[in-house]
């Protein structure tokens, strides 16, 4: 039994959880959940015991000072609540369980079963956990975000897909199984991240679950900087891949390859949840607009593209221009048995969308999956 002290009763509590790793690509679900952390000044009441579930071999702990004495900061995951006093911008209060940290080296039935425990001494009624993973989508379309779960009832009612994923799984794809089999109403949303460009950060993926998460939970998020940091990924991205005709070339087959597929979608109901959205956010105040950011933003270097040790940085040649697959790069290998075989179902040709949680194929080993 897991006791809480000091943690208030909470109002219609929600738990949103990301962890980085394997399921993370870009770092965009754990900077998503990191964002709301620090926007609606979460509260760290609970953290997993470090020995129990880490490699430290994996994940190292870091050394840092603290004016003249030294100490030491542990790979775990921790927990935090915090209220959200209007949550739909009618006086509404709601409270989010916030779950962040690291996919555990060992013993992920009793790491899920411990989230679990506090789940259910929280009152949490349903679990949503975010992720990302590498796929063929062009950086300068908006991000897919793909919303999953095992409950077909869930899947009929929330508009979400069903997830129906055979193959290797990551600690999304557990922890969204345990949920389903302890009666907990769970979701997991997937933003598909370009595997052409996947060192963090990437704002854009970032603000895509965000706004995803709004339309599920019919939230107002302040964005802060995010939609300007997203617009200046894009233009960075944009630039950097003019200098290189290969890179731009293969960008352009993609986003032809997504215009097509979309056209016939880009219709009613995304116009409807952009709208939505506004009206969520029009009485909030000082704020960003609705949507995904395109291309304006602010000029200059961009970090994201990797060193070619060519004297600058440019996008490296993805493999997927001569293959037709997402290739390796960054230290991230593209989704492949999960996020190839799961994105079967994206409106694009060469873009594919997950039917549930994107998996590694037996050549990646560290990339985003989903379930």
């Amino acid at each position: 039994m897991i006791e809480l002290e000091g943690v208030p009763e909470l109002v219609d509590p929600v738990m949103v959880a990301a962890f980085e790793g394997w399921n993370d690509a870009g770092d965009a679900a754990s900077t998503a959940v990191g964002h709301l952390e620090r926007e609606w000044k979460g509260e760290v009441f609970a953290a997993l015991d470090a020995e129990d579930y880490y490699d430290f071999q994996v994940n190292r702990p870091q050394m840092w000072l603290d004016g003249g004495s030294r100490k030491v900061t542990w790979p775990t995951t921790r927990l935090s609540v915090v209220r959200v006093e209007d949550s739909d911008g009618k006086g509404r209060a709601r409270d989010l369980v916030l779950v962040r940290g690291i996919e555990p080296s060992m013993r992920w039935r009793s790491f899920c079963n411990e989230v679990l425990g506090f789940a259910h001494e929280l009152g949490v009624e349903m679990v949503v956990i975010m992720g990302a993973l590498l796929g063929d989508t062009p950086h300068t379309r908006p991000v897919p975000v793909s919303g999953m779960t095992s409950d077909s009832d869930m899947a009929r009612t929330m508009n979400l897909e069903e997830s129906r994923y055979e193959g290797p799984t990551g600690i999304v794809g557990i922890l969204q199984e345990a949920c389903t089999h302890a009666g907990v109403p769970a979701v997991s949303l997937w933003a598909s991240v370009p595997h052409y460009v996947s060192q963090p950060p990437n704002p854009k993926a970032t603000l895509a679950l965000l706004n995803r998460l709004e339309d599920l939970l019919e939230l107002r998020i302040p964005l802060g900087e995010l939609p300007e940091d997203a617009r200046a990924w894009q233009l960075g991205v944009d630039q950097l891949a003019a200098e290189d005709s290969e890179v731009a070339e293969y960008v352009q087959s993609l986003e032809e390859a997504r215009d097509t597929a979309e056209l016939p979608e880009a219709s009613g109901e995304a116009i409807a949840k952009e709208f939505e959205r506004y009206l969520r956010r029009r009485d909030g105040g000082p704020g960003t607009p609705p949507g995904h950011a395109t291309g304006s933003g602010e000029s200059g270097p961009s970090p994201y593209l990797r060193d070619t040790g060519s004297g600058r940085t440019r996008p490296a040649r993805p493999a997927a221009a001569e293959s037709g697959t997402a290739g390796t790069e960054g230290g991230q290998s593209r989704e492949g048995a999960e996020s190839g075989t799961e994105e079967a179902d994206t409106a694009e040709s060469s873009s594919r969308k997950p039917e549930s949680s994107p998996e590694p194929s037996e050549e990646q080993d560290d990339s985003g999956e989903k379930d």
